[in-house]
Order: C-alpha cells, then sequence, then structure tokens
C-alpha cells in the first residue's frame, strides 16, 4: 500500500475538513421561500420583502434566508400552499376569502384615519389584545398585518357625482370593497388585483377600487386615467403574512425568537408606510401622464357618510359569534392610527 508523506496527509486532511465545514453550513442555512403575487417592481416584492428578508438575515447571522417566488395563478391559493409546506411565508388580502377573515374586515371600514403606516401599526396591536384568540387564521403563524393605502375609484371615464356611478361595472376585491359597492349601486367585478389592467384594457370593467400606487405599478394610469379621491380614502385593504407553523416550530430556538422580534409590529409598519410611499409616488406619476385626480366635493364626503353610517353596527353584529369585544376593538382600533405618528 502506497504510504502518504506528511504534507500529502495535511492536504487530505484539510480537504475533508473544508468539505465538511462547507457542507454542515450548507445544511445548517434555512431559506424562507415566499410565495408572491403581484409584480416584481410592487414594493411588496421590491421592498417591504427583501427588507424583511434582510432583517431576517441579520437577526439569524446568516443562518436562515428569504427568497421571494412568484407562482402565478390565484393568490387565494397561498394561503393553502403555506399551511401544506409548498411555500414556507406567504402574503395575501383577506378580502379574497369571504366568510372566513371577519374580525380584520374593522381596519378596512370608513373612517379610519393617517393612512396605511398607522392603520398598520394599530392592525398589528388590536389583533394581538382582541382577535388573535378567535383563531381565524388558524394553521398558519401570522407574521404581520398590514393595511394598503386608502382605497380610491379608478374609472375610464370621468363622473361628475357618485350617483353616476349606478350600473358601472368596477373591479372590487372583496371585504368592505364590496358593502360600499353595494351602497353606490355598482356592479361588482370579482377579480384580483393582478386581473385589473387585463379587466379594463378588454372592456370587461368600467374602472377598479384600488390605492393610489396600483396607477404605476399595476398601470392602472394607463387604462382608468380618471380617478375620484377622497381623503382617507373609501376604504383600507386587510393583508396578512404568514408563515407556515412547522418550519417555524422546527427552527432553532434562537433564530425563532430573531425571526419574531423583526416581524409583528415591526414588519407590520414596515409594510403600512412603505404603501403609503407608493400611493404617493403612484399619483404623481399618474399625474405627470395626464391622468385626471377629482378631488371628492363636500357633497360627496357627506354623501358617502351617509351610506356608510350602519357599517360600523353591521360589522359588530356579524362577528358576534367570535366572541370578542368588537366594539372596544374597533374604537381603539380608530384611536391608534388617529394618534400614530411616524417612528413611534
Amino acid at each position: 500500500m502506497k504510504r502518504l508523506n506528511l504534507k500529502q496527509l495535511f492536504l487530505h486532511a484539510t480537504i475533508v475538513s473544508s468539505t465538511f465545514l462547507i457542507t454542515s453550513a450548507a445544511w445548517a442555512e434555512q431559506v424562507i421561500r415566499v410565495g408572491s403575487w403581484l409584480p416584481p417592481q410592487h414594493t411588496m416584492n421590491k421592498d417591504v420583502l427583501p427588507t424583511w428578508g434582510k432583517w431576517i438575515e441579520e437577526a439569524t447571522e446568516g443562518r436562515v434566508k428569504l427568497k421571494i417566488e412568484f407562482p402565478g395563478g390565484d393568490p387565494k391559493a397561498l394561503l393553502d400552499q403555506v399551511q401544506d409546506g409548498t411555500y414556507e411565508a406567504a402574503w395575501t388580502f383577506h378580502g379574497y376569502y369571504p366568510g372566513r377573515f371577519k374580525l380584520t374586515k374593522a381596519v378596512e371600514l370608513p373612517g379610519m384615519e393617517n393612512g396605511a403606516e398607522a392603520a398598520s401599526m394599530a392592525h398589528w396591536r388590536v389583533f394581538e389584545k382582541y382577535f388573535a384568540k378567535a383563531g381565524e387564521h388558524e394553521g398558519v403563524a401570522v407574521m404581520g398585518l398590514f393595511t394598503h393605502a386608502p382605497g380610491q375609484i379608478h374609472l375610464a371615464k370621468p363622473i361628475e357625482k357618485l350617483a353616476d356611478l349606478k350600473g358601472k361595472k368596477l373591479r372590487i376585491g372583496g371585504g368592505v370593497q364590496t358593502d360600499i359597492g353595494n351602497k353606490l349601486g355598482i356592479e361588482g367585478v370579482a377579480a384580483p388585483a393582478s386581473k385589473v389592467y387585463e379587466l379594463l384594457s378588454q372592456g370587461v370593467a368600467d374602472g377598479a377600487m384600488l390605492p393610489m400606487g396600483e396607477k404605476k405599478t399595476l398601470r392602472i394610469k394607463e387604462v382608468a386615467p380618471f380617478t375620484l379621491k377622497f381623503p382617507n380614502g373609501l376604504y383600507l385593504g386587510s393583508f396578512v403574512i404568514v408563515m407556515n407553523e412547522d418550519f417555524l416550530a422546527g427552527l432553532d430556538e434562537k433564530d425563532r425568537e430573531a425571526i419574531k422580534k423583526v416581524s409583528g409590529e415591526k414588519l407590520s409598519v414596515l409594510a403600512g408606510k412603505y404603501w403609503n410611499q407608493e400611493a404617493i409616488e403612484g399619483e404623481a406619476d399618474a399625474r405627470a401622464s395626464g391622468n385626471t385626480i377629482m378631488e371628492a366635493t363636500d357633497e360627496m364626503k357627506k354623501e358617502l357618510a351617509e351610506l356608510t353610517k350602519d357599517f360600523d353596527q353591521s360589522w359588530i353584529d356579524s362577528v358576534k359569534d367570535r366572541n370578542v369585544d368588537a366594539k372596544a376593538a374597533l374604537d381603539e382600533l380608530r384611536a391608534l392610527a388617529r394618534d400614530y405618528k411616524s417612528g413611534n
């Protein structure tokens, strides 16, 4: 048998050791694959999720990383895909699941002030205090809750008064949008936000309810150049960021706790802040592109308030089976958002 000299033995030992270290590092590294569904240029995919990923990587000293994937298809499928482990995490819109998420509808109701960042902070705190125990998100771990910027009405043709909306076909995402559409006499066209450009360009719908940022990111400015804008919007939209429970439980306790510290309220506020910013940029871009932004008149504001005056009580009545103090939760939600100052 051929004998190895000391130099050869040292080289062999070094190679074996390096291979072991590389293999161990690769084995130890965990990747959170996040299913996402709006275009890569959307603020969720270029700002919110990458920032969360950076926080996670820093907090876990590189042991856990985040990767954004775009499965396509219906975003409603993402909750099930996270639960069954197809993805470790995802984000989706509560309104896409009618009947399941009753409590989160509170943040969508007219009357919320101060924009998406404030609403998202309030959303998380009220969820933790009042809503989590109801188990509406059973089967997944809730990592963040947020809202989009105030929802407005975008149209292919201009209107002069709210009554002009009666009979028009508008894309509606669900949640409070559906209730508002019914009050306005709108014929709702149910579709995820990712399908709106297609609906409007083909003439299937006359307009859409969306936050202002989508004028740019979803190119709505091209197919709906007229917007009716209310100061606090007609509504907000409620979203959730979820993670597979088994994946989270399977992480080293140190890493699991580190991820939780950079999620929750911190992540919720981050998302709301970027959605606010996107709305500002989207409106500026739409105006620069020649879109007409019509500010709601005082008469329109009063009319909307009258049409939606029973929404609070209707929501409170609808969640009686959840066994929470709904009125206290709604009052606290609005107070928190109203008093919020960015950077708190």
